[in-house]
């Protein structure tokens, strides 16, 4: 475990920065379209228009991260289902795994923090509250149910693409892409989760753990999902856990350019 951390902590330290600028990110454009004295809020009465601003503007923030040089380096996961998800498929060690699921969730909680700090009471309004994550009017059950489809799909999308030559830059687009889709239309159903270090961070602050279960275990059950069809099809699968691996960046995970995995 030591030697890991002493080889491996930039990558660490990535991910623990990207979810914290994905978290900063989003509780800066939730400020921006729904706190009821934004000028953007007053401007923009219809809710779909606002959810589709604001599904391009996290999209693009994942494309954005995923591409960034931090991103090509970590493999850009920021989200323990998808760490979790590579472990099952023998794609990262299990200690690589736990220290990633760690520093992701430090990295969103520090994000929100950061927010709080620049955003003041605006972030804390019942409108925004943290960008913290609860079932929509249909229920728990329905929420659950979602959140489990929507992970499912992603991950299904990221290993088709992550695992063909021809496709595997275009990963971090495609899923990029349908984070900007499920905060349009499915964020009525869950609030559109799918990362349990992503509710963790607003939950904490929001002090609302009511419905956390659903965002740890639907997300990952979801996920998971995806890799036993995988696995139980003999499917081609990824060669590594990056989703963007064609890039000069050393791979901790298959020791490609440097890396100096097992």
């Amino acid at each position: 475990m030591i030697a890991a951390l002493r080889r491996h902590w930039p990558e660490y330290l990535i991910e623990a920065a990207l979810l914290a600028a994905f978290m900063a990110s989003a509780c800066t454009f939730a400020v921006l379209l729904e706190h009821p004295d934004s000028a953007w809020r007053q401007a923009l009465d219809a809710p779909l228009l606002r959810r589709l601003l604001m599904g391009l503007a996290m999209g693009l923030t994942a494309v954005a991260l995923i591409y960034s040089p931090a991103g090509k380096r970590s493999g850009a996961h920021f989200n323990p289902a998808v760490t979790l998800t590579f472990l099952r498929l023998g794609k990262v060690a299990a200690v690589d795994a736990g220290f990633y699921v760690l520093f992701q969730c430090v990295g969103g909680v520090l994000g929100v923090a950061l927010a709080s700090l620049l955003l003041g009471d605006a972030l804390a309004a019942p409108q925004v509250d943290y960008v913290a994550t609860r079932p929509g009017p249909l229920g728990q059950a329905v929420a659950f149910a979602a959140e489990f489809g929507i992970a499912a799909l992603l991950m299904t999308v990221v290993l088709v693409f992550s695992s063909r030559a021809r496709l595997e830059r275009y990963t971090g687009l495609v899923a990029g892409s349908l984070v900007a889709l499920y905060i349009t239309f499915e964020a009525p159903l869950s609030g559109m989760s799918m990362n349990p270090a992503r509710t963790l961070a607003s939950a904490l602050p929001a002090h609302d753990w009511a419905h956390l279960w659903i965002y740890v275990l639907a997300p990952l059950l979801g996920m998971l999902a995806a890799s036993e069809i995988v696995l139980a099809t003999k499917a081609a699968a990824p060669h590594c856990a990056k989703l963007h691996h064609q890039n000069t960046q050393r791979c901790i995970f298959c020791g490609a350019r440097g890396g100096d995995a097992p």
